[in-house]
């Protein structure tokens, strides 16, 4: 795949959904004019003396065991370590998905964990982008429609969602698999339509758990490249569970982790 962005070329992709479109979709052609989006910056996330068990066999299990770090405005980093020692259950409680069962989660300041369910459920929709291992795509619904997903959910026009959609779709390459339901995507096509997905709304904090873990080396690898180009071109924060060392090391920061806590920050 492409990259998004020619080298030397002025880029775009920080404001797709600023410029005029005229969108057709199956919904039919949407109105030309501006789709009216924000452009913003990353989250800053502190996380303080944060832990999470869970109960089994009559007895707790501390699956993470009072985690301190924080994420800069825009930064990348990646998470590794061996399988079970807590990686994903820590993007779960990171991504407001579960609860901690102590500690705290900051965004901006924000004490998301002292948030009501109501509030915590708005606030993810808003501000926060997730791309898993396993894509999650809808079958029963198109490229365009599945994107169209969190724009639906916070009641967006469907115009309105359908144009972001579109604009975000071609921007990662799916221009000409608007109307494909996910069974006629290759893989590498699925995972880019789950990313734009995550990106309609411009997440401040984009979480990834193993995004490239079911591709192949060359369509991983054209995944990678559109992680770094986001992070570049949006500004947002950006953390990735991965198991890939090649990934792992080109990101700009590294976070170790062993039995529920995090042991090496590089």
């Amino acid at each position: 795949m492409a990259s998004l962005t020619p080298l030397g070329a002025t880029t775009t992709l920080a404001h797709p959904a600023m410029a005029t479109t005229t969108a057709t979709t199956e919904t039919g052609p949407a109105q030309a004019g501006t789709v009216a989006v924000d452009v913003r910056g990353g989250a800053h996330v502190e996380v303080r003396s944060l832990t999470k068990t869970f109960p089994h066999g009559g007895r707790l299990i501390e699956v993470l065991r009072g985690l301190d770090f924080e994420l800069r405005p825009g930064e990348m980093a990646s998470v590794v370590g061996a399988s079970g020692v807590g990686k994903s259950t820590l993007l779960q409680v990171l991504g407001t998905l579960d609860a901690p069962t102590e500690g705290s989660i900051s965004f901006d300041g924000v004490d998301v964990t002292s948030m009501t369910p109501a509030r915590v459920a708005e606030f993810r929709n808003r501000e926060i982008g997730f791309v898993f291992q396993f894509h999650h795509l809808l079958p029963e619904f198109t490229a365009l429609e599945n994107a169209m997903m969190p724009g639906l959910i916070l009641r967006l026009p469907r115009r309105d969602a359908a144009a972001r959609a579109e604009v975000m779709l071609a921007r990662l390459g799916l221009a000409q698999r608007l109307s494909h339901r996910p069974g006629e995507l290759s893989g590498g096509e699925q995972q880019r339509v789950a990313l734009a997905r995550a990106l309609l709304l411009r997440p401040r904090l984009l979480l990834a758990d193993e995004p490239t873990g079911n591709l192949d080396t060359k369509t991983g690898r054209d995944m990678h490249e559109l992680f770094f180009e986001l992070n570049r071109e949006l500004g947002m924060t950006i953390l990735i569970v991965t198991h890939n060392d090649e990934l792992a090391t080109r990101t700009p920061r590294r976070l170790r982790m062993a039995d529920g806590l995090i042991v090496e920050q590089e």
